[in-house]
């Protein structure tokens, strides 16, 4: 159940930060926010870092953590990418599909797993998908094609799913809180790599530099309670939880953009957290 809890949090927290991922990278490109995002989670992240080191220097595969953090660069660059050219509705269920992933590492290094809890991890993924669905029927002969931004987000979730796979193989012996900035260093090292190739401009427009600071935090925040999931007994069950980031995504537009929800959406949420609750139940 912590592990659930650990990832319902994440949710909310990329959730929020997703509502903003659009705007500002509409705005300003993917690499500029991307990167300042990063570094200024990293800047937060570093004295909890530093301070875990001093106090507690045994635990944690740094390697690994490394290797976590170069995934989550590439997840991270492909959904600022699928966000800037794809609807929420379409991009946040393809990412939440993760889970399978998860589940399926899990269960391939030996977790138990049982039919039910395939069963709960498909209602969530299709929870989220009808969720997020598009209301067809409307300028459907000018809208582009939607495969560009379904390629990008399948490899954002390629992405994630790696990264929390090896980030709980990195915490499995501890040092979670010791980890959090050398994760987050190679993820910017990446973004930069990127950004740099592609002579992408970085710089920090001042208007939003509050809003990337906001961004920033929510983002460590939920990383961090994600890959510090690593030792509990089902590590895999924060990355569902986690998954359900696009349904709080829906739901915060529906709240503060006044997108409207059908009656059977709202059922479709109901059905996502109930799932959520029978997988945690046992656990």
């Amino acid at each position: 159940m912590t592990a659930l809890i650990l990832g319902l949090v994440a949710a909310l927290a990329w959730g929020t930060h997703d509502v903003c991922v659009r705007y500002v990278s509409q705005n300003n490109g993917i690499f500029a926010p991307l990167v300042w995002v990063l570094a200024f989670g990293l800047i937060i992240v570093t004295p909890i870092s530093a301070y875990a080191g001093l106090h507690a220097p045994e635990g944690g595969d740094i390697g690994l953590a490394v290797l976590a953090g170069l995934c989550f660069g590439v997840g991270g660059t492909a959904l600022y990418r699928a966000f800037s050219i794809g609807p929420v509705r379409l991009v946040a269920p393809v990412i939440g599909a993760y889970p399978i992933l998860s589940v399926g590492w899990a269960s391939l290094n030996g977790a138990p797993t049982t039919a039910l809890e395939w069963i709960m991890v498909g209602l969530i993924i299709c929870g989220v998908a009808y969720i997020a669905q598009s209301d067809t029927g409307h300028d459907h002969a000018e809208a582009p094609s939607p495969l560009p931004a379904i390629a990008w987000s399948l490899l954002a979730a390629v992405g994630f799913a790696l990264t929390f796979a090896i980030g709980h193989k990195a915490t499995a012996t501890g040092g979670e809180l010791l980890l959090l900035a050398p994760t987050r260093a190679a993820a910017l090292v990446v973004v930069l790599g990127f950004a740099l190739a592609l002579r992408a401009p970085l710089a920090l427009t001042r208007r939003h530099t509050p809003l990337l600071i906001l961004m920033g935090t929510l983002d460590a925040l939920a990383i961090g309670c994600v890959i510090g999931a690593g030792q509990t007994a089902r590590p895999e069950f924060a990355a569902i939880g986690a998954s359900t980031f696009g349904v709080i995504t829906v739901l915060f537009a529906a709240i503060f953009l006044r997108e409207r929800l059908r009656g059977s959406q709202w059922l479709a949420v109901l059905g996502v957290f109930t799932a959520i609750g029978v997988l945690g139940g046992g656990h």
